[in-house]
C-alpha cells in the first residue's frame, strides 16, 4: 500500500525533489548537490519563510544588500550560510570577506589580489570560485577560456583558496553543451567543484555534475 505524505507541496519541497532525481538520473549520491537559494531583492521575512522549511544556504548578488539583511539573521540562525554570487568590485573586498562564506565570482587579476589582501587582513580563507565566460560574450564577466590555465596559477600563487568554477551559460541556447564544457575544464585544471545552474536549468546542471545550483524565482517566485 502506498503511504501518501502529508507535507504539502512548496516550491523548496519542488526544487528539492527534482534535484534529487536528476542527481539520481546521474547516478550521483545523494545530497551531493547544494542549492543555494537566490535571495537578491527579497525581505527578510521571504528568506526566513524558507529557513523554516530547512533551508539555511542563501546567495546575494550585491554587498550592500546582503550586509542590510543577514547579519541580523546570523544572529538569529549561527548555521547560514552566505554566497557571493554576483559581480564583485574590488573596492568591496573587505566586506565580501567579512560577510560572505564562499564567491562565486573571481574573474579577474584585480579582484583577485584585493580578495587576497582582504583575506590576509581578516585572517580568514573565504573559499572562490573561479567564473569563466563559459560563452564568451562580451556583455558578461568571467575569464576568458584561453586565459583559464594562466589566471588559475595566479590566483593560487596568492593564496587564494579556489574549489572549483562558476559559469552562465548564453541566454535563450541550450545550457547542456555550456555545462559540460565547464565541467571538461574543471576536470583538467583538477577542480571538484562546480557552480552552474539556475532556475530554468538547475536539473540538466545536476545531470551534467553541478556541485552547487543557484535558484531564485523557483523558490521566491517572479522578481
Amino acid at each position: 500500500m502506498d503511504i501518501q505524505s502529508d507535507a504539502p507541496t512548496t516550491p523548496l519541497s519542488t526544487v528539492r525533489d527534482n534535484i534529487a532525481r536528476s542527481e539520481k538520473i546521474a547516478g550521483r549520491p545523494a545530497g551531493s548537490t547544494t542549492l543555494i537559494a537566490i535571495s537578491k531583492t527579497k525581505p527578510v521575512d521571504a528568506i526566513e519563510s524558507l529557513i523554516g522549511e530547512g533551508q539555511m544556504v542563501f546567495g546575494e548578488n550585491r554587498v550592500q544588500e546582503a550586509a542590510l539583511k543577514f547579519p541580523a539573521l546570523r544572529e538569529r540562525y549561527p548555521d547560514l550560510q552566505l554566497h557571493m554570487v554576483g559581480q564583485l568590485q574590488s573596492n568591496k573586498a573587505d566586506e565580501a570577506v567579512a560577510l560572505f562564506d564562499c564567491i562565486h565570482s573571481l574573474d579577474r587579476p584585480s579582484l583577485a589580489k584585493a580578495l587576497a589582501g582582504a583575506m590576509d587582513k581578516a585572517g580568514r580563507r573565504v573559499p572562490c570560485f573561479v567564473q569563466v565566460n563559459i560563452g564568451e560574450e562580451e556583455q558578461k564577466g568571467g575569464c576568458a577560456i584561453a586565459e583559464l590555465p594562466r589566471f588559475l596559477a595566479d590566483v593560487k600563487a596568492l593564496g587564494l583558496p579556489v574549489v572549483g568554477l562558476m559559469a552562465v551559460p548564453p541566454a535563450d541556447l541550450e545550457p547542456a553543451p555550456y555545462f559540460a564544457l565547464l565541467a571538461k575544464l574543471a576536470r583538467e585544471h583538477g577542480l571538484d567543484q562546480l557552480s552552474m545552474g539556475m532556475s530554468g536549468d538547475y536539473e540538466t546542471a545536476v545531470r551534467i555534475g553541478a556541485t552547487h545550483v543557484r535558484v531564485g524565482s523557483a523558490l521566491f517566485g517572479a522578481r
